[in-house]
Formats: C-alpha cells, structure tokens, sequence
C-alpha cells in the first residue's frame, strides 16, 4: 500500500509540474519581482533596480498556445553616478504596464513569450542627495515590445522578460527609450 500511495504522489507531482493551459481555460497569476533598468542613449546611465508587481491573466487558445493579458505596477528609469563621489542622480519613471502577450509552450511548463505593452506613465520624479525634482517634458504614453522566457512547477511561475522601448520618453529628443529586464515569480490558478 505505501508503494502505491508512493507512486500516485510521484504522479500528481509529475503532472503538476507540467501544467499549462488547457484549451478554453482561463488563468490568473499574481505576480511579483524586480526590474533593471535603464534608458537608451549617448549617456553614462546605469542600471536602477526597481519593483514590478500585478496580474496576468492567460486564455488557452491551443494545446501548447495561450493568450495572456495584464496589469502591472513598473518602477523603471536610470541612474547617473558621479566619478569618485558616492552619490548617484536618479530618474524614477513609474508606469502601469498592459502587456499583451502570446505564449508558445513547446514543452511542458516551458513559454516562450512576446507581445506589445502600452504603458502609462504614473510618475516621473529626478532624485539626488535626498531632493526629489519632478521631471519635465515626459511622454504619458509608453510602448514597448516585451519578449521573455517563463517555467512553472506546481503552479509557481518564474517569469524573465526584456522589455524592448519602442517610443521616445522625452517629447521633442530623439533618443532615450525605455530598456527594461523583469524577473518575476507568480502564482497560476484556473478560473
């Protein structure tokens, strides 16, 4: 009896680990992580860390592709550090991110994402020694184009994006765009 009751834990932990989509099947995962970014051009900027935390919700539209959709809290931006001092300029752009998301699973519990990401900006801030600024001249709208890579065991997700900036963040430059990397985890549960 314990072999038996052994072998049908191995099953159910097996077939856990490889869950995914099924057709018609709505999912919603929360989510949560850390981005490193940046913003494109001729400058010195550094990575900045930052939080990003929401919700996807993913269709089944076939046996190994699903649709997903959401909403997610993006602290993104830049950073300048000063040679030979330790003080760094700070640019803290906060967006709500909507991607859009096609999942290709070629394996089970394996997704190759990519998509387009509207994005609204919610905050644009310049901090340096304890002063915060706000910062003039930010575009409200975003866009990007997110492509990443994802795996889930027992309905844990871990989820590494790269955000590629599509449009200008200052109105009137011709450079400097958003360049982002999420790595997040979430929890996937059927509807």
């Amino acid at each position: 009896m314990k072999k038996l009751m052994m072998i049908a834990a191995f099953m159910v932990a097996a077939l856990s680990a490889n869950a995914q989509n099924e057709v018609g099947q709505i999912t919603l995962q929360p989510k949560a992580g850390i981005n490193l970014s940046t913003v494109t051009g001729d400058g010195d900027q550094k990575m900045k860390v930052g939080l990003v935390a929401g919700v996807e919700a993913e269709y089944g539209i076939a046996e190994n592709f699903g649709i997903a959709f959401g909403a997610l809290y993006s602290m993104e931006g830049c950073r300048f550090k000063e040679d030979g001092m330790n003080k760094s300029l700070k640019y803290n752009l906060d967006y709500i991110n909507i991607p859009i998301l096609a999942q290709y699973y070629p394996a089970k519990g394996f997704a190759i994402k990519a998509g387009i990401q509207p994005a609204f900006n919610v905050r644009h801030k310049a901090s340096y020694d304890g002063e915060t600024a706000t910062i003039e001249g930010i575009k409200s709208f975003n866009f990007s184009i997110p492509v990443g890579l994802s795996y889930e065991y027992q309905s844990f997700v871990l989820d590494a994006r790269y955000n590629i900036g599509v449009t200008k963040l200052v109105k009137d430059a011709n450079q400097g765009r958003n360049s982002t990397i999420s790595i997040t985890i979430g929890y996937k549960f059927a509807l």
